[in-house]
């Protein structure tokens, strides 16, 4: 099946792609085997017409009057978004947040797999996180000469951030996950995507806030406000 590419790998679409498929893929438990965009909307919890052009974006012909097959649909979101198959990565950082990256089966689930794994302090090497081998950095040449991988997931202290993704792309590396909370500096022809679970208690905490101070409001204060 062709797939349509996207003019924007970051795209609001593309961040809900996701979470189309845990709820396309609890319906198929379920049962259900065809979908209407007004279904997915309604249990998506999103207006109608921005579904339908988040569905459009994959390809895949709907039925008049019954809608998409369910696992065609799935399949063609996964291939969409790259999911399909496999994507090697080397992670940098064995501490907390690597060994939680390392695993969460939704990353495994959504193609990531983690061929390599290195961190620089000494008392770590020859261990094992989540069944991963972990290496020191001196062996980084040669471990990413081996499993030559397409992505490089970076959990280390941000004082040691930039020094890893040059080690990185010095091996061929082009596609930086970075989870040290600095911004880097790579050559053009490098994507980095900053990675921050904090951005998601951000949301959260920011939404405690809006209602915190709605219900302080005055009852008719409040009203006005709603209507801004």
């Amino acid at each position: 099946m062709p797939v349509r590419r996207r003019k924007n790998s970051d795209s609001p679409s593309v961040r809900r792609m996701p979470s189309y498929l845990d709820w396309l893929v609890r319906m198929r438990g379920l049962g259900k085997r065809t979908v209407s965009t007004t279904e997915l909307a309604d249990g998506m919890k999103l207006g109608w017409t921005v579904v339908r052009k988040d569905v459009a974006l994959v390809g895949l012909a709907g039925r008049p009057r019954v809608g998409y097959d369910v696992d065609r649909l799935i399949d063609a979101m996964r291939a969409f978004l790259g999911w399909k198959e496999p994507r090697s990565a080397a992670l940098v950082g064995a501490g907390a947040l690597g060994t939680a990256i390392l695993g969460c089966d939704e990353l495994a689930q959504g193609g990531l797999r983690v061929d390599a794994v290195f961190d620089s302090d000494p008392a770590k090497a020859g261990t094992e996180v989540r069944g991963h081998a972990v290496l020191p950095l001196a062996e980084m040449p040669a471990a990413l000469g081996r499993v030559r991988p397409e992505i490089g997931v970076i959990c280390v202290p941000p004082s040691a951030a930039q020094d890893v993704a040059e080690r990185l792309v010095r091996h061929g590396v082009r596609y930086l996950w970075n989870f040290s909370g600095v911004s880097l500096e790579v050559p053009e022809d490098v994507f980095v995507r900053r990675g921050s679970f904090a951005a998601g208690l951000a949301a959260i905490s920011a939404k405690i806030l809006e209602d915190r101070a709605a219900r302080i409001l005055p009852p008719a204060r409040r009203r006005k406000a709603a209507r801004r």
